[in-house]
């Protein structure tokens, strides 16, 4: 399976890396192959066309074995490659090439000139293969990146049920902090459900802490104007939200039995701060447990959009935005250094977001801590060893220690100072007795 690498100086030179490959070019219902052979100069090609069943597209292998090809190149359009790849991947090297590496010129394009553009370019090395981690891995992917949707409806759901009542003149929300709380929740329930309303049973609801807050409950209530088809849809709202939550729990389940056989990586990534369970399973799944398929850390935060962007012409730096890479694993990330930084157990992050936010500000802040994380997992994952920055001793240090630090750091001082003449030794030796 092709890596994630940078092209070397002699793959740069428009040499043939590919004697023999194919380049495809992917649709629904058929692709199209051509075959490149390279015999001397001039390359020969082979061009035909097959359907996407399983048969076709065993056809297809049977016919790229029979030419002794082994090496194939095609577009990742779509979820239409995915076929193809898991019927070639047991004897075949498939490269999955991103759009923008083989885009073609407008106005100048067909299926087969495509496909035999894709081969030209995979066959001299002009290609850079896209990450495809194993199968196991690729089922844990669909389960996070599936929660992933669910858990984005559950919040518009939340939302809606939330605008529901703003529309009916409810303002509960200006003043309980979660309209899914317990005392909100009852409150919600019974306007929705009630043909009648009374204003003091809403009190008797309350719990906790909301009850110091009676009055300003009641006033955001009172007056409200709700008619039957809107509680009607309120029912629906909460009743999709309630399946949501249950759906969730289930799909949750789920990943943990596929999860198992990660459960020592999981593990490990959990030691690193502002990192929970599901976080580790979503980068896990993302980018697998085998980290020689990047050649480093940057290139993984590369991959994983958390890098400023090159856009250089004519000596003039445009934006540096970073990329829009990482659907799904920068939001985890995000999320986890947002987490970090609050975090009351290890100051590490915190610290360092802080530096970074007094220069940099608080979104590109926050996206400097998500890239230490991943580097950290970068690490965690090749070497096996839990989270332990070579600096924390000196972020995190206790104050004792912090102060014998700066003793020595003065008396270092103190000692340059003096082997340069600035300072007289006669004065260091009265100040220490001062201080004494």
């Amino acid at each position: 399976m092709p890596s994630l690498r940078k092209f070397s100086r002699e793959e740069s030179a428009l040499r043939v890396v590919y004697p023999i490959c194919c380049g495809v070019d992917v649709h629904k219902t058929f692709f199209v192959a051509t075959l490149i052979t390279t015999e001397g100069i001039v390359p020969q090609y082979k061009k035909r066309r097959f359907s996407t069943f399983n048969n076709q597209i065993l056809a297809f292998k049977a016919w790229l074995l029979e030419n002794n090809c082994r090496d194939v190149c095609m577009e990742s359009t779509g979820k239409y490659w995915i076929p193809v790849f898991n019927l070639l991947e047991d004897s075949i090297r498939v490269t999955i090439a991103n759009p923008k590496w083989v885009k073609t010129v407008k106005g100048n394009k067909d299926d087969a000139k495509d496909s035999k553009w894709i081969g030209d370019l995979f066959r001299i090395g002009l290609v850079p293969g896209s990450f495809i981690p194993g199968k196991d891995i690729r089922i844990l992917r669909e389960y996070t990146r599936y929660r992933f949707k669910l858990v984005s409806c559950k919040s518009s759901e939340k939302n809606r049920y939330q605008n529901v009542f703003t529309v009916c003149n409810v303002a509960l929300d200006a003043v309980v902090s979660d309209m899914f709380g317990k005392s909100a929740s009852s409150i919600t329930d019974y306007i929705v459900n009630s043909d009648t309303f009374d204003l003091n049973h809403c009190g008797s609801l309350l719990k906790g802490t909301l009850k110091k807050k009676a009055d300003e409950v009641a006033a955001s209530i009172d007056g409200f104007q709700m008619s039957a088809p809107q509680k009607e849809r309120a029912k629906m709202v909460k009743g999709h939200y309630d399946y949501l939550v249950a759906h969730i729990r289930k799909l949750d389940a789920a990943l943990d039995e596929l999860a198992k056989p990660f459960e020592s990586a999981i593990n490990l990534l959990c030691t690193v701060p502002g990192i929970r369970r599901d976080t580790a399973i979503t980068i896990i799944s993302e980018i697998g447990t085998d980290m020689s398929q990047f050649d480093s850390s940057k290139r993984l935060c590369r991959w994983a959009g958390l890098t400023p962007g090159n856009n250089e012409s004519a000596g003039k730096k445009k934006s540096v935005r970073i990329t829009r890479a990482g659907v799904y694993l920068k939001p985890a990330l995000v999320e986890a250094a947002h987490a970090a930084v609050k975090s009351k157990a290890s100051p590490y992050y915190r610290i360092k977001y802080e530096r970074i936010l007094k220069r940099r500000g608080k979104k590109r802040a926050i996206i400097a801590i998500a890239r230490m994380i991943l580097t950290a997992v970068f690490q965690m994952l090749s070497t096996g060893e839990v989270w332990n920055p070579a600096d924390l001793n000196q972020i995190d240090m206790l104050p004792e220690l912090r102060e014998k630090e700066l003793q020595k750091s003065l008396r270092r001082a103190a000692k340059l100072l003096i082997a340069h003449g600035i300072v007289a030794q006669d004065a260091v030796v009265f100040r220490e007795q001062l201080a004494a």
